[in-house]
């Protein structure tokens, strides 16, 4: 719980302050204060896992790359340096843990911190991880057996997972196996720093599937690559196929999908749950059914696990309700833009038919003309010949800069829009969170994933929040004060007026606009000015 009064924009953005170390610290507590100590903000040991990370799944990368060769031949140098610089950096990083062993919080109370270090389990995958390298340096070793040995730098992630796995099982303590499983693989209170990694894992194997359907198209890449693109498939629809089964099981746990058979019925349905479909059923049939159908075609699929990135950012569902919001306009523009294609084309087919028979042969292949010209993109593969034909292209084209160019405005206006009503909504959250004083876990969590929805900076989020607190404190003055009494202050009626704005917007968006007017209007609930005031007020388009 933390009081409102001491609310930061650094709380819930993840951004702080440098941390204050003494400098006068003996310099083994300051070293590991400032590279190693996790337990303090803004220092440099998130930054220091997150870069060896990056160091270790390259050195998987160049792993890979060494045994083929025609990647490899020819660029021994390159990978015998980028192996020397991962020794490097991997030796520096051992020894500077066993060097500040004495003061970790892990080790400083053993009798023996260095000795308790080196034993530890993270200490001998470090270990591992370079000792190949100094064996073939001094020892005849088999370089087939030094290329295994390398594979053991992989288990350094273990250094990430195995704390966030600890957070994961504290959190959920109590829970059931479908809770834990829904937690780990959706945004909740419990998910914590594992369910980060289990999306970056899943957008890594996304990222690298999509790239390998990209460069299968090429050639003289599949040529040489054919093997390791097969293996590269069949891990990632085996990691997309266990994340759908997986979503399939626990989704009951989320309220929209309540029911074992209904519930998981109607979750198979939804568009995130059709695109993770679509993702692994390509190779499935074309494993299955490769002697009976030629499937090859459906190869171009995969690049649907593309789509599968939606889930991880909220872009895409603003961009669902500004079109939803904005459809009725939307729709009378296609509409407009329909009957200018299909005008255009006919007049292109009659006056140019005579002079331009091979191409503008009907009016169905004169639409493809209509379009590019209407665009303001002329190829120029098809263009009118005759002096009224080139007079119609004249006026079409400047029309068709205006008549295609209101789609993306009424886009970008209402994006902005959106965006603007959803900041104001988050403070009229924070207003309603601030009555008690305080924010539980829950209020934060939902801060946390606000802000970062809506691609908030540490300044615009503390802003929003000074906007609240100053609300807060204008409505707690004049809770008690009659409506006359406000009215004679302007300051005080102006912040009254924006406070009762602030729950008309909130009362719209929470509302069925539809059901709303059509009560309003059946039953003369309202007005016709009154209902006009309520559409302008909350943004609606009668």
């Amino acid at each position: 719980m933390s009081n409102s009064s001491g609310i930061s924009a650094k709380d819930f953005t993840g951004q702080h302050e440098p941390p204050n170390i003494p400098s006068n610290l003996p310099w083994r507590e300051w070293l590991y204060a400032w590279l190693l100590d996790p337990n303090i903000p803004g220092n440099y040991a998130k930054r220091v896992e997150k870069w060896v990370g990056y160091l270790i799944v390259a050195n998987l990368f160049a792993l890979i790359c060494e045994h083929i060769p025609q990647v490899y031949t020819g660029r021994e140098a390159l990978f015998h340096f980028f192996e020397v610089l991962s020794v490097v950096v991997f030796s520096i990083e051992y020894l500077l843990r066993l060097i500040l062993a004495p003061v970790d919080h892990e080790f400083k109370n053993s009798r023996h911190p260095y000795l308790k270090y080196i034993t530890s389990p993270f200490a001998l995958i470090d270990l591992a991880s370079i000792a190949p390298f100094y064996l073939h340096a001094f020892f005849p070793v088999d370089l087939r057996m030094l290329r295994f040995l390398r594979l053991l730098r992989i288990l350094k992630l273990f250094r990430v997972l195995i704390p966030a796995y600890h957070e994961f099982v504290q959190l959920n303590r109590g829970k059931t196996f479908k809770q834990k499983i829904y937690a780990l693989l959706n945004p909740t209170e419990t998910s914590g720093t594992l369910h980060d990694l289990i999306d970056n894992f899943v957008v890594f194997w996304v990222v690298i599937s999509v790239l390998q359907v990209v460069f299968e198209s090429v050639e003289s890449v599949e040529y040489v690559l054919n093997l390791e693109f097969l293996v590269l498939d069949a891990v990632a629809v085996g990691v997309f196929t266990i994340e759908y089964l997986l979503r399939l099981y626990s989704c009951t746990e989320d309220p929209r999908y309540q029911g074992k058979v209904v519930g998981r019925m109607r979750y198979v349905t939804s568009f995130n749950a059709v695109i993770d479909f679509l993702a692994v059923i390509p190779f499935l049939l074309e494993a299955l059914l490769h002697h009976l159908f030629d499937l090859r075609f459906l190869r171009v699929f995969r690049l649907m696990r593309l789509l599968k990135l939606t889930r991880y950012t909220d872009a895409t569902r603003t961009l669902a309700v500004v079109i939803k919001r904005e459809w009725p306009i939307m729709a009378a523009s296609a509409f407009i833009m329909l009957l200018l294609v299909i005008l255009t084309a006919s007049l292109g087919y009659l006056f140019e038919h005579e002079a331009q028979p091979e191409k503008f042969e009907n009016i169905p292949a004169s639409i493809y003309w209509a379009v590019i010209t209407l665009a303001s993109v002329g190829y120029g593969d098809i263009s009118p010949v005759t002096p009224i034909g080139r007079a119609m292209t004249i006026v079409l084209a400047l029309l068709g800069i205006g008549i295609f160019a209101i789609p993306a405005a009424l886009l970008s206006s209402a994006f902005s829009d959106q965006l603007r009503i959803d900041r104001e909504k988050l403070v009229n959250q924070l207003y309603d969170m601030m009555a008690d004083g305080k924010l539980d876990a829950a209020e934060e969590d939902m801060l946390r994933r606000e802000a970062k929805r809506l691609h908030l900076t540490e300044d615009e989020l503390q802003n929003l929040i000074n906007k609240a607190k100053r609300q807060r404190e204008v409505m707690d003055d004049l809770s008690q004060l009659p409506l006359h009494k406000i009215a004679q202050n302007p300051a005080h009626a102006v912040e009254h007026y924006k406070h009762l704005l602030g729950q008309i917007r909130q009362l719209s968006l929470l509302s069925d606009a539809q059901a709303f007017e059509s009560e309003a209007r059946n039953k003369e609930r309202l007005t016709q000015g009154d209902l006009q005031l309520w559409q302008n007020i909350s943004g609606q388009k009668s």
